[in-house]
């Protein structure tokens, strides 16, 4: 699970298939069409207006565009080309704090992490970690952005993230953790992922090579607490991924245990001491290899994408049990909130599309097509500008004719080929 990105025989980046080129003459004098009439993607006859500008943000990891969703119609408005792609960008309370076009969404790209201007999209700043595999989430107050840079960095960074500071962008707190080493030939811990408790002092690090749960503390940026996890049954725990409520009262936290994976359930009564309460495994119905979750604006239901299944396991967070498993029909990795928290938007890499989940209803509501291979999902409540030339730019990333390969981001899956740790 953790390495099987592609390349081709060469190490480059992927080609273009033969079905691509055939398409690629008309699709690019569509392009050119479409460019020259201002239309864009999407039926804009057809389109529910949309009265506050809230946008999901689809990064397709196929060819480098991103797909720009209306969680008012739940549909696409644009697809623009960015020429990168981000498969977990910080979406714990960015919906919330982008409600201004100068402020920023930030993306795990590359090497690194960077922030892109929500009106516009353009890079504002861009900051090396030392390790392809990063995850990275802003602080409730959006004054800060929290990095785990895995291996082979093994470092935790703490980045300005306030857009009206003279240190916008710029590293304020470093912890190389290799001194910890880690299980077997691993040189440090493996900090995979990283949540943040909402009152803002506290954040929680998975670390896939410790077999521990360590807690950082914001202000100062220190280890406050470190917690061993045991493994429920033969070989190690591997906690990878973690989830916060929105209430502060639990945690869910992600392993690559076993043959099928694990989720374990955390009370944060303590916010500085984490007491894990329960295991889920495939026994209890857990979905196969459990990677990433969300929780509800209730803090009642947990969400679990277990892409092992092509499903999503719902939790009941109070009972610490599975009350269903919503068939998504491909393997999906991520999901993102609208900005009202009311809808849960999943991409699902094998099928290309958006599955819409309604919280109320506990169900899919909604299936959007989006471009290749969408993995990684964030929100606002402010939509970009679109432009008819990066509309072209995307149709022709489409059918493979892009002038540069996109910047890759890290994946677990068939996706950002030529990747490197």
């Amino acid at each position: 699970m953790l390495y099987p990105n592609e390349s081709d025989a060469d190490g480059g980046p992927r080609g273009v298939s033969r079905r691509l080129l055939l398409a690629s003459g008309a699709t690019a004098g569509a392009a050119a069409t479409a460019g020259c009439t201002g239309a864009d993607d999407g039926d804009d006859d057809n389109r529910e207006p949309d009265s506050d500008g809230a946008t999901v943000f689809v990064f397709n990891t196929g060819d480098g565009t991103v797909s720009l969703l209306d969680p008012g119609s739940d549909s696409v408005v644009a697809t623009q080309s960015l020429g990168l792609s981000s498969s977990f960008p910080s979406n714990q309370y960015t919906p919330e704090l982008t409600d201004a076009s100068t402020d920023s969404l930030w993306l795990n790209v590359g090497r690194g992490v960077r922030a892109l201007e929500v009106g516009s999209l353009s890079e504002t700043a861009s900051v090396e970690t030392g390790s392809g595999a990063n995850w990275l989430e802003q602080t409730p107050d959006g004054q800060h952005l929290l990095v785990s840079a895995r291996e082979p960095a093994h470092t935790q960074f703490r980045l300005d993230a306030d857009p009206d500071s003279e240190t916008f962008g710029e590293i304020t707190g470093e912890l190389d953790r290799t001194a910890e080493g880690g299980r077997g030939s691993n040189d440090g811990p493996g900090p995979c992922d990283v949540t943040i408790h909402p009152e803002g002092a506290y954040a929680y690090v998975p670390d896939l090579f410790g077999d521990t749960l360590t807690v950082l503390s914001i202000e100062p940026f220190e280890i406050v607490t470190q917690i061993d996890v045991e493994p429920v049954g033969d070989g190690p725990a591997a906690p990878w991924m973690g989830t916060a409520a929105p209430d502060g009262q639990t945690l869910l936290v992600e392993h690559n245990e076993g043959e099928t994976g694990t989720e374990s359930v955390w009370d944060l009564s303590d916010p500085a001491a984490p007491t894990e309460t329960a295991r889920l495994t495939a026994a209890d119905n857990l979905g196969s290899r459990p990677l990433t979750s969300e929780i509800g604006p209730d803090s009642e239901i947990g969400y679990v994408f277990t892409p092992g299944s092509n499903d999503v396991t719902v939790v009941d967070l109070a009972e610490a049990a599975v009350t269903d498993r919503l068939d998504l029909g491909g393997s999906a990795f991520v999901g993102t909130w609208n900005p009202a928290r009311t809808k849960l938007y999943v991409p699902v890499q094998t099928s290309d599309e958006v599955a819409v989940i309604d919280h109320d209803q506990r169900r899919i509501v909604e299936r959007i097509a989006v471009e290749s291979s969408p993995y990684g999902a964030t929100a606002a409540q402010v939509r970009p500008e679109t432009d008819s030339a990066s509309s072209i730019e995307a149709r022709m990333a489409r059918v493979g004719l892009e002038d540069e390969p996109s910047e890759t981001t890290y994946c677990l899956g068939k996706c950002a080929c030529g990747h490197e740790l």
